[in-house]
């Protein structure tokens, strides 16, 4: 018999097929014999027959490969099913360097090596080396010795915001009106709920020289004659006004507004603050110019304080030749809550900016979606510089403890506390509150424009000027001075995300420290002659509109951008 047929021979020759193999033959083997491999000894318990059945069915079938990882993962549970889930890891999250206020720490650590540095030399004297490539530039803002044509009507204007934009405003009504060759009435200031001061035109500038100075290039009257508004009712708000959008260019007036003041003879541009491009003709800047650098002059009251407090600042630095330093300090509560940085005043500052920001902007930072980052703020250097920031960089800049410094400000925020660094920094700093006599600001202490005119004076004429957080204050500022300082405006700028890093660096020394503040003011006594550019604002670039070269053979010519 053939050894795979296991019936008997039925006389066919062909074997019949073979039955299919087992899969494994030792395996097959292996059961037969008792205390095989995979048979469990002979005396077990229940359980375990259950468990050698189960594990010898998954091998024989090779379902192991798939079920392991769930053998596995089950293990796992039941290992982690008896430890305590109290503890949590806890992943430590490191801040982006110049994202938090660390600025106290490092005036700590180094305090000791500054008090200690004796190298700082007469820095006020020595601060400006630039000059400019050919010579420097003097004011050439020429006035019109020329009769004025007919009036094509009268443009009235509200100027809106605090000081110094309300002066864009004036100025660039002027321009307006002289381009369109109308009679300007004297602008009206708006009441703001951030400033409120109903200060008028007269409380803070000469009206009379203002409307003298004009005469030959615009006329300016005080008001509208009763014959025009009669056809108004004697009411400005029934008076056309114009909503145009800001920056808008010259010809928008020239093809839109012209038209309508020739057919009402009287119209209105409400609000009208930076609502003219920057970039305009010759003759609008030169208007422009004339405005701002000579007809505007603060009223007498508000000139003669301010020119009391300059005289007492350089007697009071007679050590220095009479020169001073002026900084313009940003760190009012306003500022700071719109700035939405976090410093170092804990719950109850965070209270006081929510309270702050719901008061001035209503709503505007709790709107659905917005999200504020403040770390992300302060490395874009957004955030207002602190009176503590602002003395560590002026020391480090080279300024020593008998530097002479006027701070012009508003209430500082937390002045108790913020303010103590800079006065250990520097005790010979002045305040307008701590130059004049009570009675002497008396007349001005409500309103906010007019003091803001009287620490415009006093930077003005300051041999260094030094801005922190931008606005409209220094620009007007940085452009005036170089306008009375031969075209340098004589101005620290420093670049405050650089000094976000540096005032995080909790490993940087004293000396390092300084290289790197050195380095900025140098940077800003580079920058101290610019020109204008087509989209600059020709209230901080008064070159080449404003202002003419003075060769080196002490020729003037005009000079344009290169």
């Amino acid at each position: 018999m053939h050894a795979y047929n296991r019936l008997p021979s039925s006389g066919h020759s062909t074997p019949s097929p073979p039955q299919s193999p087992l899969r494994s033959p030792r395996l097959r083997h292996g059961r037969s014999k008792p205390g095989g491999r995979f048979n469990p000894p002979g005396r077990t318990t229940l359980v375990q027959r259950l468990t050698w059945h189960i594990l010898s069915v998954l091998i024989r079938r090779q379902g192991v490969f798939l079920f392991a990882p769930l053998l596995y993962i089950s293990g796992m549970l039941l290992y982690m099913g008896s430890v305590s889930f109290d503890v949590v890891p806890v992943i430590h999250h490191r801040p982006a360097p110049g994202s938090l206020y660390r600025s106290p720490h490092l005036y700590s650590k180094l305090r000791p090596e500054m008090a200690a540095d004796n190298s700082s030399t007469d820095a006020i004297s020595a601060i400006w080396k630039h000059s400019s490539k050919g010579g420097e530039w003097k004011p050439c803002t020429n006035r019109s010795s020329e009769g004025l044509p007919d009036s094509n009507g009268y443009i009235y204007v509200e100027a809106n915001g605090g000081l110094n934009q309300q002066r864009t405003s004036i100025c660039n009504a002027v321009a307006l009106a002289g381009y369109l060759n109308a009679t300007l009435v004297i602008p009206n200031f708006h009441y703001h709920s951030i400033w409120r001061d109903p200060s008028k035109f007269n409380d803070i500038y000469d009206e009379d020289y203002f409307i003298s100075t004009l005469e030959n290039d615009v006329r300016v009257v005080n008001k509208i004659p009763e014959y025009i508004m009669e056809r108004f009712d004697s009411n400005m708000s029934n008076v056309f006004n114009f909503r145009i959008k800001a920056w808008s260019p010259v010809q928008y007036y020239r093809d839109t507004v012209l038209p309508k003041l020739l057919e009402e003879k009287v119209i209105r541009i409400s609000p009208f603050a930076n609502r003219v491009s920057f970039d305009a003709p010759p003759a609008f800047q030169r208007l422009r110019c004339l405005a701002n650098y000579e007809a505007l002059r603060f009223s007498s009251p508000l000139s003669t304080l301010g020119e009391t407090l300059v005289a007492r600042m350089k007697e009071r630095s007679m050590k220095y030749g009479g020169k001073y330093v002026s900084v313009h300090l940003r760190f009012e509560e306003d500022m700071v809550a719109f700035s939405c940085c976090i410093f170092d005043g804990g719950e109850q500052e965070k209270e006081d900016m929510v309270a702050a920001r719901e008061k001035g902007w209503k709503g505007k930072f709790t709107k659905p979606g917005r999200v504020i980052r403040p770390g992300a703020i302060r490395i874009n250097g957004k955030c207002p510089l602190t009176p503590l920031e602002v003395g560590l960089m002026l020391r480090g800049m080279g300024f020593d403890r008998s530097t002479f410094i006027y701070l012009a400000s508003g209430k500082i925020y937390n002045a108790e506390k913020s303010m103590v660094p800079l006065w250990e920094m520097f005790p010979n700093l002045q305040t307008k509150e701590m130059l004049a006599s009570e009675e002497e600001l008396a007349p001005f202490k409500n309103y906010s424009s007019r003091m803001a005119a009287i620490d415009y004076t006093v930077c003005l004429h300051s041999e260094v000027f030094v801005t922190t957080q931008g606005g409209n204050f220094p620009h007007f500022l940085i452009g005036h001075r170089r306008y009375l300082f031969s075209g340098h405006s004589k101005t620290i700028k420093p670049d405050k995300r650089k000094l976000a890093l540096l005032f995080d660096n909790p490993n940087i020394g004293w000396k390092s420290f300084k290289r790197q503040m050195l380095g900025i003011r140098s940077h800003s006594d580079s920058k101290g002659f610019e020109l204008k550019r087509p989209t600059d604002s020709v209230y901080t670039f008064p070159c080449p509109d404003c202002m003419c070269r003075i060769n080196k053979t002490g020729e003037s010519k005009l000079s344009s951008p290169t």
